[in-house]
């Protein structure tokens, strides 16, 4: 089984939404991520830090999933890192209301010693020199690398991002993140300019409009699921890199052809994310309907026409 090592927050969200609202909650991006790679059949760690006020209950989630928590830093005089949001009608654009780093403004990762051979390692939204303090420890060259990101480093931390960037195999970055990162408007012209920054395969999210593969010149669009409810679109983009990542790691197999079907499972699991508040679709999730929910997704997708010259 391979081994799979997700460095991120775990973290309390207070989400508001058109259709409700929410007190604390799960949230963060190791907890998405590590929640979506729990459906395949994958050897995975948590690396992150939480406060004293972290419910064992959700600790005990990660461990009903057999996610490994050894690397899950509990400070006990600390609090957990906390962000609250409100999203408008659109469910596209939204508002920070708040955000408290408490124990994660000094968080260091550490790697167990037993995931440091991994063969994927995901590094989640963190700060760059975070992130690059977490490849260091890595021992294995072979490792795929898949790293996330946000425009706040691009716009704080820009040296240090594009440090990092050099040191990946693939990013995963939406579409407004890309545009800034290149100057680009073109997506195409954009994933060009990411590829020679460095990282061999450009994922490029847009939301409720699907995903785009970029690999030199090859090209693959994943659509959306067009959805009856999206109740709450907070974590989908690291819901999508967990199913990324998770079948990758599963089929251990890192062609274009096979990352094209990793998309289209993170782009399913990510379907399932927005319908319910924070990780609750998440937590009840059974593979036979991430079975149906792909099937709708070829059916979508899957078209003939006679071609005539």
């Amino acid at each position: 089984m391979s081994k799979l090592v997700i460095v991120g927050t775990v973290a309390f969200d207070a989400v508001e939404t058109p259709f409700g609202k929410t007190d604390k909650i799960l949230g963060g991006s190791a907890s998405y991520i590590g929640l979506s790679a729990s459906q395949f059949e994958v050897d995975s760690a948590i690396v992150s830090v939480v406060g004293g006020d972290f419910p064992q209950d959700y600790l005990d989630l990660f461990l009903e999933r057999d996610i490994d928590i050894s690397s899950i830093k509990i400070e006990k005089e600390g609090k957990t890192f906390f962000w609250s949001g409100r999203y408008h009608n659109d469910m596209n654009t939204r508002d920070t209301l708040a955000t408290e780093l408490n124990v994660l403004e000094n968080f260091q990762p550490i790697v167990p010693e037993a995931y440091k051979d991994a063969k994927i390692l995901v590094l989640g939204n963190l700060h760059p020199i975070v992130q690059s303090s977490v490849l260091d420890q890595m021992s294995d060259a072979s490792t795929l690398v898949i790293l996330d990101t946000m425009n706040f480093w691009m716009d704080h931390a820009l040296n240090d991002l594009l440090e990092v960037i050099k040191r990946v195999n693939v990013i995963t970055i939406n579409d407004e993140e890309a545009r800034q990162l290149t100057g680009e408007y073109s997506l195409v012209t954009a994933a060009r300019k990411i590829h020679e920054m460095g990282p061999e395969y450009v994922v490029i999210k847009k939301g409720e409009h699907g995903a785009l593969l970029f690999n030199g010149t090859n090209v693959f669009f994943a659509p959306a699921l067009p959805l009856e409810s999206v109740f709450d679109p907070t974590g989908a983009g690291d819901t999508f890199a967990g199913g990324f990542a998770g079948f990758l790691a599963q089929t251990e197999n890192i062609s274009f052809e096979n990352m094209k079907k990793a998309v289209i499972y993170g782009s399913t699991l990510a379907s399932f994310c927005v319908e319910k508040f924070g990780t609750e679709r998440l937590e009840s999730l059974h593979p036979e309907e991430v079975h149906t929910r792909l099937k709708a997704f070829k059916d979508l997708t899957r078209f003939e026409i006679e071609l005539t010259s």
